[in-house]
C-alpha cells in the first residue's frame, strides 16, 4: 500500500475495483477498521472508479459493496473539515469527472448498491444516487448531519423526497433517527432485502440480468428516466424519437431483431 494512504500510521482507506464476467465493475469500499468511514482519498478512488465505468465501453454495470461488516459510517468528518470550510470541495474533488453522488456529472451505466450493517449519511446518499439497492437484513440507515451542526449536501435532501415522499423524508431527515431495512424498503429507498451473507451475490445476480440487455439500450433507458426527473415529462417525451433512432442504427438492434426472428438469446456487444 502506498505511503499516501497512511497518516501517522492510520490507514486512510481505498476503493478496490475488479471486473467480473467481463462487463461488471465492482467497487469495494475498504477501510473496515474505521467502519469504512470515507476519507478524501477514498472519494478520489470512487470518482476514478465511476469515471472508468462510465467511459469504458466494455463495462456495462457497476456494483458498489464494502469489505467488513458495514457499508460505511459516512464521512470521516475531521478529515473533511478543511474542504468543507473552503466551500469548494465538490469542484476540487470531482473536477468535471463522474460524481458518485450524481450531483455533478452522473454515470450513464446502471449502478447497483449492495449495502449492509451501518449505512450512514454518505452511504445513504451514494446508494440513492444509484439505481437499485440490495440491502442486508442487518442494515442500519441514518442521516444525522443536524446532530453535527451541518445538513446533508450529497443528495439526501433531494432523493429521500423523490423516493419516499415529503413526509417520510422529513421524518428521517429532521429526526436524525436510525432505521432498518424494512423501513427503508417501505419508503422506497431499497428494492430488496436479503441475508447479509447473500447481499453481494444478489447484487451481482441482478447485474448479470441487466447485462443480458443491449447495453446502449439500457443506458438510454436510464437516461430517459433521469431526464424525466430533472427536466420533466415534456423533455423526456421530446427525446424519445431521436434516442430510438440512434439505437435503431446500432449493431445491437440488428442482433436484437435477428435473435427475435431466430428465437434464440441475443448476443449483444454494446455497439
Amino acid at each position: 500500500m502506498s505511503e499516501d494512504r497512511y497518516d501517522d500510521g492510520v490507514f486512510l482507506g481505498t476503493v478496490d475495483t475488479e471486473v467480473v464476467d467481463g462487463h461488471i465493475l465492482t467497487m469495494a469500499i475498504n477501510r473496515p477498521a474505521k467502519f469504512n468511514g470515507f476519507t478524501p482519498q477514498m472519494m478520489d478512488d470512487m470518482v476514478d472508479a465511476f469515471t472508468r465505468l462510465d467511459e469504458d465501453p466494455d463495462l456495462w454495470v457497476g456494483v458498489i459493496h464494502a469489505h467488513g461488516d458495514h457499508f460505511t459510517a459516512g464521512l470521516d468528518l475531521p478529515r473533511w473539515a478543511d474542504r468543507m470550510k473552503g466551500g469548494g470541495e465538490d469542484g476540487e474533488r470531482r473536477g468535471g469527472r463522474i460524481d458518485p453522488t450524481a450531483l455533478g456529472r452522473s454515470c450513464r451505466k446502471p449502478i447497483i448498491s449492495a449495502v449492509k450493517g451501518i449505512t450512514y449519511t454518505l452511504g445513504v446518499e451514494m446508494m440513492l444516487a444509484g439505481d437499485i439497492v440490495v440491502a442486508a437484513d442487518d442494515c442500519r440507515f441514518r442521516q444525522h448531519e443536524p446532530l453535527r451542526g451541518i445538513h446533508a449536501t450529497s443528495g439526501a435532501t433531494i432523493r429521500m423526497v423523490q423516493r419516499g415522499g415529503w413526509g417520510n423524508a422529513m421524518y428521517h431527515l429532521l429526526t436524525s433517527d436510525e432505521f432498518g431495512a424494512e423501513e427503508a424498503r417501505r419508503c422506497g429507498f431499497v428494492q430488496e432485502i436479503v441475508a447479509v451473507d447473500d447481499v453481494l451475490a444478489r447484487a451481482l445476480e441482478l447485474a448479470r440480468v441487466i447485462c443480458e440487455g443491449a447495453p446502449l439500450a439500457v443506458q438510454a433507458t436510464k437516461a430517459s428516466s433521469r431526464r424525466y426527473l430533472l427536466e420533466g415529462e415534456k423533455a423526456a417525451i421530446a427525446a424519445f424519437n431521436a434516442a430510438q433512432a440512434e439505437l435503431a442504427a446500432t449493431d445491437d438492434f440488428t442482433e436484437g431483431l435477428a435473435s427475435f426472428t431466430e428465437r434464440r438469446p441475443p448476443k449483444f456487444t454494446g455497439r
